[in-house]
């Protein structure tokens, strides 16, 4: 502008001189008459200023660096726009804010709400990385949604931004960045529960996620590369809400993000969709768990043409749709529907009647919709004789027990033997030679799988067994069963014989390893398991009519962080307390239908809120627990303090008391009598599923146990200051056992001498990391709050 200006005002000086040195040309003014006579010679005018005189030299001059300077910052610019696009790092991420309340004017991106929101993670996010080693790298951070979840609180959906040089962008690692944002969240002396803070907001750590992104995707994501992206609310339990798109010719970006009500899932339906087959590069249809392309959230992808209904499931109550094709050379797009369905819970007792064929089904969760990740079912199977075994008939599906590796298509427990699912184009048969079978499902963590159907029934052991001592039986393994067996088969014990009449039926005699039929055909084309009897499981002793019922028995023991795995059985009155379907905390059964667990569990309004809550009794591994109720109640104690955690206690009521058919999975802990003194050094056991250390990022499957001390109260006040008279300490003081996040609410149990009774003398509350050296963990101390708990359970007392 400088340049322009300067040039401007030497031009208009240049013509003003001119002008004015031409004689006889200025306005206004005459020559005067000269007398008449012989006329004069006309002078010769003067000649004009040559060309290239200082003035034009000057002007020309200032044009060319004007012109240099412009071309000079129009490449600097374009170079460091190239450059900006060639070494910028995209991640795309998303986290929970847990102390926030959902409000609907954060579905608009233009509102007040969602503006204030976005802004104050985005300085929080920004303060953590411009303090990181990534410093001066570091660009921005973009806040793209923030929408309501199942799990309560706020989910914000975020992008990241670092330029480097690709030179050294081999230290600039997916994993790196994300340790960066979950080592700022602080949970140093809090709640053991996975929360902490982040400058402030309230995270939940398990929740953060955070993956590479395309550059492609934050464009569309934040706004300056819409395409066609929707935002679709879905409120309606009973209504199908189309998606469609088709186009014809250039490329095709498109974004479905998905959000249902609260409390519920998503499930989409796919009719059709024209794609030019490819190798998943260019063009696909992804279906992810979250409203942002975060590739650790995909759900399913499909990269060809395809006219069969698929479905597939959320395990939150949103879901992002996108569609890509970049050369688009006939008519595709998609044809599909989504709509809002409840939680499917995938846990059921079946008793299985005698002397019958295939008679019942059991399927994955959501059949026949492809079942989402991270799902876990659980089946019992009781038969009526102990001479009667259990039969499995899997379609497309086989079992084969389970090697170091990983199951690609989810794993199998049954009766304590682990095993690995993979899909086949036949029916496969799996028997359990006991009247009593546990299995449970424990789908893959990655993406959404197909759906499983299995048939069951009941077949006879003994006969089987001689049979197999005659010497006729031949394990088989490889060979497949005919897809055309049906689904309801012959009758399930021995035939006299078989004949080659075309009566005869298939049925659960084929590929049990004995030639029933004379022609073999019982035998032939079979895929067979065959596992051994479950071991004998050791129950603590319980006698239902001891005073208040409460545990009085002894289990060996092995030997949380330092733990072990446990015994199956060995602590039966240990619960787990899930959240909408999740494990949250930990309880301990005081009654048929009370359990006591820690008051921080359960603050806040969501969480206050029984209706999200399940118990989970006679739990050993994650997901196959002997009894399920829904929490009726809970009752906070009154005085609880969520700054010092005083007065951590808390009861809950159970919708359905536990059946006393149940007393040998599941038993009452004793409550100690009031004031009762505890002496230091005493051993006592801490168990629980949540961390094993404190940098593990999820709970353990099976339940861990670990043995503590009593610390001195003493040596607990000089080490934490803040313990009030309601507190205990326990642990060991070179740190290795401990409690750790997700054992909050669990029991702190102590064995008396005197009787052999086992005490819950303490409740998991709080502490300084997790096993960490002189910083033991600290309980809720029981026999301070006995009076108030038999004011709510007066059969305690």
């Amino acid at each position: 502008m400088t340049c322009l200006f300067f040039f401007f005002f030497l031009k208009i000086s240049n013509i003003s001189v001119q002008v004015v040195s031409v004689p006889g040309k200025l306005p206004g003014r005459r020559l005067p008459r000269r007398p008449a006579g012989p006329a004069r010679p006309r002078k010769q005018s003067k000649k004009r200023a040559p060309f290239w005189n200082i003035q034009n030299k000057i002007i020309l001059f200032t044009v060319f660096l004007c012109m240099l300077a412009v071309t000079a910052w129009t490449l600097l610019w374009l170079y460091i726009s190239k450059t900006e696009s060639k070494d910028a790092f995209y991640f795309v991420g998303m986290f929970r804010i847990t102390n926030a309340e959902f409000l609907p004017e954060y579905r608009h991106k233009e509102s007040r709400e969602f503006l204030s929101m976005a802004r104050t993670v985005e300085q929080v996010v920004n303060l953590v990385y411009t303090t990181s080693a990534f410093s001066k790298f570091y660009k921005q951070s973009v806040v793209a949604d923030v929408s309501s979840n199942n799990k309560g609180g706020l989910l914000v959906h975020f992008w990241t931004v670092f330029v480097m040089p690709h030179a050294k962008g081999h230290i600039f690692c997916e994993e790196c960045v994300a340790a960066v944002l979950k080592d700022s969240i602080q949970t140093s002396i809090v709640n053991r529960t996975s929360v902490g803070s982040l400058q402030g907001l309230a995270v939940d750590m398990d929740s953060v996620v955070l993956n590479v992104g395309l550059r492609s995707d934050y464009s569309s994501a934040i706004g300056s590369d819409k395409g066609c992206s929707q935002y679709l609310y879905a409120d309606h339990l009973s209504l199908r809400y189309p998606l469609e798109i088709s186009a014809t010719s250039g490329t095709l970006m498109c974004h479905f993000k998905l959000v249902a009500i609260v409390g519920y899932l998503i499930r989409l339906s796919i009719e059709s969709i024209q794609l030019e087959a490819d190798n998943c590069v260019t063009d696909s249809l992804t279906i992810y768990d979250a409203l942002l392309p975060i590739r650790s959230t995909i759900l399913y992808r499909i990269c060809e043409p395809t006219r069969t209904l698929m479905s597939f499931v959320s395990t939150n109550n949103l879901m992002l749709v996108t569609l890509k094709s970049p050369n688009i050379r006939r008519l595709s797009g998609i044809r599909a529907y989504f709509e809002v369905i409840p939680e499917q819970k995938c846990e059921n007792t079946i008793f299985v009647k005698e002397l019958t064929a295939f008679e019942g089904k059991i399927s994955s969760p959501y059949y026949p919709s492809y079942y989402p990740p991270k799902c876990k079912c659980t089946w019992t199977f009781q038969t009526p004789l102990s001479t009667l075994g259990i039969a499995l008939k899997f379609h497309n599906y086989s079992i084969t027990k389970k090697s170091m590796k990983g199951c690609e298509h989810g794993w199998w427990e049954i009766n304590e033997h682990m095993y690995c699912g993979s899909y086949v184009d036949h029916q496969t048969i799996f028997r359990v030679p006991s009247p009593l079978a546990h299995l449970q499902l424990q789908c893959t963590a990655r993406q959404s799988d197909k759906p499983l159907l299995v048939e069951y029934g009941s077949y006879n052991i003994s006969q089987r067994k001689k049979k197999k001592n005659a010497g006729s039986f031949r394990p088989l393994s490889s060979l497949p069963t005919p897809n055309n067996i049906p689904a309801s088969g012959g009758e399930l014990t021995p035939r006299p014989a078989c004949n080659t009449s075309s009566l005869w039926q298939p049925g659960p005699l084929e590929c049990d390893g004995v030639r029933d039929c004379q022609d073999a055909r019982d035998e032939q084309n079979c895929t067979q398991i065959f596992i051994p009897c479950p071991p004998e499981s050791t129950f603590n002793s319980y006698d239902p009519f001891s005073p208040k019922g409460c545990n009085r028995g002894s289990s060996s023991l092995h030997r949380i962080v330092g733990g072990s795995d446990s015994q199956e059985g060995a602590w039966p009155w240990q619960v787990s307390l899930h959240f909408v379907g999740t494990a949250y905390c930990g309880a301990s059964v005081i009654s048929r239908e009370w359990l006591l667990s820690a008051a921080h569990c359960f603050h806040g309004n969501r969480l206050s809120d029984p209706t999200p809550w399940t118990a989970h009794l006679g739990m050993h591994i994650q997901g196959s627990a002997k009894f399920i109720s829904p929490v009726r109640r809970i009752v906070v104690h009154e005085y609880y303090n969520s700054q010092t955690f005083d007065y951590d206690i808390a009861l809950l009521q159970l919708s359905t008391a536990w059946p006393e058919s149940l007393r040998q999975s599941i038993q009452a802990v004793c409550v100690p009598p009031a004031g009762q003194k505890v002496r230091s050094g005493q051993k006592c056991w801490v168990t629980g599923w949540g961390r094993r250390h404190e940098a593990d990022n999820k709970g353990s499957p099976v339940l861990q146990q670990a043995e503590v001390e009593l610390i001195d109260q003493t040596i607990c006040v000089s080490t934490y200051g803040s313990i009030t008279s309601r507190m205990l300490c326990a642990g060991v003081m070179s740190g290795k056992s401990d409690a750790c996040r997700g054992d909050s609410g669990g029991p702190l149990s102590c064995r008396r001498k005197s009787d052999g009774k086992w005490i819950l003398t303490g409740i998991v509350s709080w502490g300084h990391g997790c096993g960490r050296p002189n910083f033991p963990g600290v309980y809720t101390r029981v026999s301070n709050f006995v009076p108030w708990i038999n004011k709510y359970v007066p059969s305690l007392s």
